[in-house]
């Protein structure tokens, strides 16, 4: 009898120890995602030529919308995207592009090209998660679908990235139909600590 009555006990103390050992590893899994790693920068030069069918950009509101894509996706903070002007600045031009200079960080062991980093400048960095979707952030409308579309095609890749979402889809000569949801993890610069200055690369 004396038994009988402890083993319902033992059982709830069993599920207890699991159920703490199971959430210390989601502790130490969530520690590690956040935990600051070794990076270099990569420089990049990219000359880029908005081609899309819906929405047209000046070339200076194109340059705008680059450089806030840029930096959402941890790009450093020096990054310049200088617009191509055609047909003169604040007019909607088909034929939109920019000059690009940017550095992306990659992890300390990526097996980047030897010609394409030059003096690499070592940098913390962490794993940050980002998502982009009409008003987020709240610069970004249904509007820009192919543009988000081509930054994910041509200067997504070099960054840093894992666990992609992709879900666009944008539908030419019209905004209705587009939709666009990009999410995904970059590795970026650690931010800097709370109540220190930004320190400039």
């Amino acid at each position: 009898m004396l038994n009988r009555h402890r083993q319902p006990w033992s059982i709830l103390l069993v599920c207890v120890a699991l159920l703490t050992s199971r959430l210390a590893l989601a502790d130490a899994a969530a520690g590690s995602a956040g935990a600051e790693q070794p990076g270099s920068w990569q420089p990049h030069s990219y000359d880029f030529h908005f081609m899309g069918f819906t929405s047209t950009y000046s070339c200076d509101g194109l340059a705008d919308k680059l450089q806030l894509l840029l930096r959402l996706v941890g790009a450093r903070p020096d990054a310049t995207v200088m617009p191509l002007c055609v047909r003169g600045t604040g007019r909607p031009d088909k034929l939109a592009q920019a000059s690009l200079k940017f550095s992306t960080l990659q992890l300390a062991d990526a097996n980047a090209p030897a010609t394409a980093v030059s003096a690499p400048q070592g940098a913390p960095g962490v794993w940050r998660h980002v998502e982009l979707s009409p008003r987020h952030p709240f610069e970004l409308q249904t509007g820009d679908c192919e543009l988000v579309e081509q930054f994910r095609d041509t200067l997504l890749p070099m960054f840093v990235t894992r666990n992609v979402n992709n879900q666009v889809t944008c539908v030419p000569h019209q905004e209705s139909g587009s939709n666009f949801s990009l999410s995904f993890d970059v590795f970026a610069p650690s931010p800097p600590a709370k109540g220190a200055p930004a320190k400039r690369a």
